[in-house]
């Protein structure tokens, strides 16, 4: 019986933005620090969402992960994958898969909050295969978030789930969460049918 080939490394690379150069990485209290005197500036830092109040927090950026979800309107409740349970946790949901029924509008949506550092550039990655085929692949822009202790919460545009009798079975999905600097906060597997 032959073996379903890995998913590469190269189906979860964010696509580059020509001439784009990520710039130089300062801490959340150096740039508190820059135009202190500027009213205005610190108001809309503050509106950002940089917090000066976590600006002594010591540590590197982490984006800590807390659900992926899937809305429907033909959903009464969203389904949701618990995201904090750890790399043995997680994979339940490779084992018991998610249902999602044929044809359903439905929208990929991420809960996550963002500890010690501004992360910039996020986005969220996600591949889906069938049979070791790639049948979809969807990169979205999460965006940039200052450190805050309330979590933040992310919709994807919607998508139609397969209908009909070929595309009845498992899917694979792999999902990422990776930002400008190229540090993967996020990536684990997971099954849906």
């Amino acid at each position: 019986m032959m073996s379903a080939p890995r998913q590469t490394e190269d189906e979860l690379l964010p696509s580059q933005t020509e001439g784009y150069k990520v710039g130089q990485e300062k801490t959340l209290a150096e740039l508190s620090q820059l135009d202190k005197e500027d009213e205005s500036l610190q108001r809309w830092k503050a509106s950002l969402g940089l917090n000066t109040d976590l600006a002594g927090e010591a540590g590197p950026k982490k984006v800590v992960p807390i659900a992926l979800f899937l809305e429907s309107p033909s959903l009464t409740t969203p389904i949701d994958l618990d995201l904090t349970l750890g790399p043995e946790g997680l994979k339940k949901h490779k084992k018991d898969p998610i249902t999602i029924k044929e044809g359903a509008d439905f929208s990929v949506g991420i809960k996550f909050r963002v500890e010690n550092q501004i992360v910039s550039g996020m986005k969220y990655l996600q591949v889906v295969k069938r049979a070791g085929m790639t049948v979809d692949k969807m990169e979205e822009m999460i965006g940039s978030f200052g450190p805050q202790k309330d979590a933040h919460t992310k919709i994807f545009a919607s998508e139609e789930a397969p209908s009909g009798m070929m595309a009845r079975g498992t899917y694979n999905v792999r999902s990422r969460i990776v930002d400008d600097d190229g540090t993967i906060h996020m990536d684990f597997e997971w099954d849906q049918r």
